[in-house]
């Protein structure tokens, strides 16, 4: 919201799953604006109930990318909105390359970094990122889920391969690459593996147990890669980020 050019709008507009649309709910909030959220009706509550505590509004979907779109677009045109789109904006992408300075600047000089990898604006953000501190030299690597590997197929095919919303328990990773990060990962070469169901739900269960952070499922892939396919994983010194923490403690249990 602060890095729109003009006088910030009445309304903002996304389609989310939970992350991004609680990011603009905050953001809303904090400068009086409102905000509206058009998220799928299989998203977690967990996230579903953070947007709402915020002070959005949501507006149930279908699961589809498709959908979301359709829906958002009614929205902007009822209410002359401004869409913020979750992960297909420069500014977004941006924004989320910033985490990975924070990184670099708090740990040092790396090898090589490991990103979760959903719509892309995380990763091709952390691209951007990376090329700006080492001028590309360090190799960037993403995971997706194997039921949402729409980007390894992606960028294997030279072409962007919509995901048909998987179910996936990591579902901020359901979501189709954007053409924009599409885009820049191609630019960067940056190479895709992918997970279980079952290595991720492990890896959930290690970091919660192990390092005592409270992760989602979408942010657990990064350790999931390594339980799952060490052998094709970086070595030296290696900065591994973790994406979310919208976790339902009964999700957990079960």
């Amino acid at each position: 919201v602060c890095l729109l050019k003009n006088e910030p709008p009445e309304c903002v507009i996304t389609h989310s799953s939970g992350n991004h649309a609680q990011a603009l709910a905050l953001a809303a909030r904090i400068h009086r604006i409102s905000c509206k959220v058009v998220m799928p009706r299989g998203a977690s509550p967990v996230k579903r109930q953070a947007v709402l505590a915020y002070g959005a509004e949501v507006i149930p979907c279908g699961d589809s990318l498709q959908e979301r779109q359709t829906v958002a677009q009614q929205v902007i045109a009822q209410t002359q909105g401004v869409l913020v789109h979750p992960y297909d904006d420069p500014q977004i992408i941006a924004g989320q390359g910033t985490a990975m300075l924070e990184f670099w600047e708090q740990a040092g000089p790396l090898d090589a970094v490991v990103v979760p990898v959903g719509g892309g604006g995380l990763a091709s953000g952390t691209a951007l990122a990376l090329e700006l501190l080492t001028g590309g030299k360090v190799p960037l690597l993403g995971v997706e889920p194997q039921l949402a590997d729409d980007a390894k197929r992606s960028l294997a095919q030279g072409r962007l391969v919509p995901s048909s919303y998987p179910p996936t328990v990591a579902d901020g990773l359901r979501t189709s690459l954007g053409q924009l990060p599409f885009e820049l990962l191609m630019r960067y070469q940056v190479r895709i593996v992918t997970v279980s169901e079952e290595s991720i739900r492990e890896a959930t269960r290690l970091i919660c147990s192990r390092l005592k952070v409270v992760v989602e499922p979408s942010a657990a892939v990064t350790v999931a890669a390594w339980l799952e396919r060490p052998q094709e994983m970086p070595s030296g010194r290696v900065g591994v980020i973790l994406s979310g923490g919208n976790l339902d403690c009964s999700q957990l249990l079960r």
